[in-house]
């Protein structure tokens, strides 16, 4: 199927959430088109994101410090702490599951939210901004759940997209530190795109100059958008 028109709004200012002292605005994509799956695989491949069920990217005037990232999956070359990590977790238990509400992904979600994101805004939720954030009532989400003996320890939520998967957030038990079950979910999305013949994880944003943001230029091959083309991105 061809390129399909798709009208794009402009929401509203606000405090950046990444660069102190900086503004942002974000572009969205027509929430009542009639066939959002289809232009959600076109726009992921142009740089967008999905929150909920709205497709967004930067639209700042006065900064580019959001690139949109993706792996290459084929040739994902893991470094000695990748192999680590999976070493240390290979005694848990992944799943891949269609995305849903469940009591127990929501006290997971309410737990880490308190203990790694206190007092900044999301630490309070009730079950609707669960399901308005996480789920999609137009994709394909899913679940990649974590767990030791049948205890859930970390959900990595991720959307089917026509070349890859899309990495939407990932949510973990803190008291599980140690096993760095952030990189961990990473890795797995990695594996379920080499098992499906997808040639791309999406990471979303990286955001340079935050340094919580750091971490999605580990992976490599890694390609970057400059808002007409895909680029190999060499880390400095």
């Amino acid at each position: 199927m061809g390129q399909q028109q798709i009208k794009l709004y402009q929401g509203s200012v606000s405090d950046c959430s990444y660069l102190e002292n900086k503004q942002a605005i974000n572009i969205y994509a027509d929430p009542h088109h009639p066939r959002p799956r289809e232009i959600y695989n076109q726009l992921i491949m142009r740089g967008f994101r999905r929150s909920g069920e709205y497709v967004y990217r930067p639209g700042c005037q006065q900064c580019d410090a959001c690139v949109p990232v993706r792996i290459r999956v084929a040739d994902f070359k893991p470094r000695r702490t990748d192999k680590r990590n999976k070493t240390l977790n290979a005694d848990l238990d992944v799943s891949c599951r269609t995305a849903r509400y469940s009591d127990e992904h929501f006290d997971l979600y309410k737990r880490y939210l308190k203990q790694r994101h206190a007092g900044g805004g999301m630490d309070n939720p009730n079950p609707e901004d669960f399901e308005r954030f996480l789920l999609n009532p137009w994709g394909e989400t899913l679940f990649l759940e974590i767990r030791t003996n049948s205890q859930l320890i970390g959900v990595a939520v991720t959307d089917a997209v026509s070349d890859g998967l899309s990495a939407v957030y990932t949510f973990f038990d803190p008291t599980f530190d140690r096993r760095a079950l952030g990189r961990f979910c990473i890795l797995q999305q990695i594996d379920v795109c080499k098992m499906m013949s997808l040639p791309y994880l999406y990471l979303g944003y990286w955001v340079n100059g935050s340094r919580k943001m750091q971490y999605k230029t580990e992976y490599h091959p890694q390609e970057h958008f400059n808002g007409h083309d895909w680029s190999d991105y060499v880390k400095p």
